[in-house]
């Protein structure tokens, strides 16, 4: 688990990773003030381990990008960096975010369990597990909340990774299928605030 002065430092890394890209392909935008102060980060801590994360943003309660890496070699500070700006500007099913969206992005944050492999729908916690699928060159994977959020139960959470590996849903009961599920702390500027 993350310190809440960890959670605060890795929304303000994602912000302020978007708010220099921008400034890098607007020249005339002036960024925004930031929402936390950068916590006093501890060398050795969490942040400094290799782990994976995604970062979502929301407009309006809609979806406006989200990217992440499984595993990440450095830092999770340079991972959430890295997929902050790759999810605002990079997300290929939206256009690269804008100077005038930036105030209204809500930044949520995923960091990632390792991976563990699982059998099929017994080993699957709604709630607790997301999950990933590997066929025959094809990957997908869907974070925790989002089965929350649909209210699926297990087996259409399996169905939905395999479509968005774009399989057929049935795909996670190959033989061949490589099914592993993991947890993830889910955080965001909302859920942080004082």
């Amino acid at each position: 688990m993350l310190t809440p002065g960890e959670r605060q430092e890795l929304l303000e890394v994602a912000r302020s990773s978007i708010s220099d890209e921008m400034r890098i392909r607007h020249p005339s935008f002036t960024g925004e003030p930031a929402k936390y102060a950068p916590a006093a980060s501890k060398k050795g801590g969490r942040l400094d381990e290799p782990g994976g994360a995604f970062v979502t943003l929301h407009m309006k309660g809609d979806l406006r990008g989200c990217i992440g890496y499984i595993e990440f070699p450095g830092p999770l500070r340079r991972a959430v960096e890295e997929v902050a700006r790759k999810a605002a500007f990079e997300d290929p099913r939206f256009a690269p975010l804008m100077p005038d969206e930036l105030r209204s992005v809500s930044i949520e944050i995923s960091v990632l369990s390792p991976l563990r492999r699982i059998a099929g729908v017994e080993d699957v916690k709604v709630g607790r597990d997301g999950l990933l699928i590997e066929l025959r060159g094809y990957r997908g994977l869907l974070l925790p909340q989002v089965a929350t959020e649909y209210r699926w139960e297990a087996e259409e959470f399996l169905e939905n990774t395999a479509r968005k590996a774009g399989l057929p849903r049935t795909a996670w009961r190959d033989p061949a299928a490589q099914l592993h599920a993991f947890a993830a702390e889910v955080f965001s500027e909302e859920s942080e605030r004082p």
